[in-house]
């Protein structure tokens, strides 16, 4: 074996890396005048490493297997002691739950209760979310020979999302509580605070109209009130969130950015139906009337339920009608 000497041995050592440089150049200077020879060059320089790569790809596959195990059994310990104290939680809702029930079995049958007749629903599937007249509402597909009728109440597995506006021979369409033109009496849960919930065209709509004693919670449950006969009482809406200090909206309960199934429930009640064509009542009733003929006063501004129990008295056809409060403009004074 020859040995070379130290002085050697720097030389090469100095030449290595020059070398190493060309040779990459010769590559590439080879792969451009001549392709084949150079792929045929890669292929095989492939080959000769690739053992190389699963020796050593090995063990450390092993190794981020084993810590992936480690990970996912402590990840399991963990969700198994949450999953068993959440399980212990519900089982103390539950005796009380039971609890309850039998309370109220025994004092409805003390009052000679009469319960309300459950109500009929069907479930149809969300084919499209188009606004149509609207900006927020969606299309049902519902069949031929269907029994939705107009002002139906709309819910998902969640709560509320709306009332059927319009109806077709095979479709319907839902208004969604977020649309400018809708509103709902609703009740706070805590405070039993009669209150609007009032569309926006956003993602929540605004709580309106609450009495001024009471100041609304953040988290606080918002179901729907049956003032006026639009809504049944008790159906989940929303919570309270304070967007912006002192502007309280509602987080609503449904999935409405995300609705598939929805049920659409019959409870009787037509009192109030929703608009056809929002904004076009009013604008027909001006082009009609004589240009010399008298304005009737608008309504008052509505402040709390009173002001949808008299407009409901007043015979107005429109939801938003009902439940928008308008002020009315002064005419102008005569020469």
């Amino acid at each position: 074996m020859v040995r070379l000497s130290i002085q050697a041995r720097q030389a090469l050592s100095r030449l290595v890396l020059p070398g190493l440089v060309l040779a990459a150049l010769a590559v590439t200077l080879l792969a451009r005048v001549a392709p084949g020879p150079a792929q045929q060059l890669r292929a095989v320089a492939s080959d000769a490493v690739a053992p190389a790569y699963s020796l050593v790809g090995g063990p450390a596959s092993g190794v981020r297997d084993m810590l992936a195990t480690a990970v996912s059994v402590l990840h399991v310990a963990h969700e198994n002691a949450e999953l068993r104290a959440e399980n212990a939680r519900l089982r103390r809702w539950y005796d009380a739950a039971q609890a309850l029930a039998t309370e109220n079995v025994a004092l409805r049958a003390q009052l000679h209760w009469l319960p309300q007749p459950e109500p009929s629903f069907v479930t149809a599937r969300v084919v499209a979310d188009t606004g149509g007249l609207y900006d927020r509402a969606v299309l049902l597909s519902v069949g031929p020979n269907s029994p939705v009728q107009r002002g139906q109440i709309a819910l998902d597995a969640s709560g509320l999302v709306g009332r059927v506006s319009q109806l077709g021979s095979r479709s319907a369409r839902i208004l969604l509580i977020t649309d400018a033109t809708s509103r709902v009496p609703v009740m706070l849960a805590d405070s039993h605070a009669r209150a609007i919930v009032l569309g926006t065209n956003a993602a929540w709509p605004r709580l309106m109209y609450y009495p001024q004693d009471v100041m609304p919670k953040e988290g606080e449950r918002v179901v729907t009130s049956a003032e006026a006969g639009a809504f049944p009482a008790g159906l989940p809406v929303g919570t309270v969130h304070y967007d912006h200090p002192g502007t309280p909206v509602v987080i609503p309960a449904a999935s409405l950015d995300s609705l598939d199934l929805v049920r659409i429930f019959d409870y009787g009640l037509t009192s109030i139906l929703p608009p056809d064509a929002p904004g076009r009542a009013h604008a027909a009733e001006t082009e009609t009337a004589p240009p010399d003929a008298p304005r009737a006063a608008a309504p008052a501004a509505s402040h709390g339920l009173l002001g949808i129990a008299r407009a409901n008295a007043a015979g107005l056809p429109f939801l938003a009608h009902l439940l928008k409060p308008v002020v009315a403009k002064p005419e102008p004074a005569q020469p």
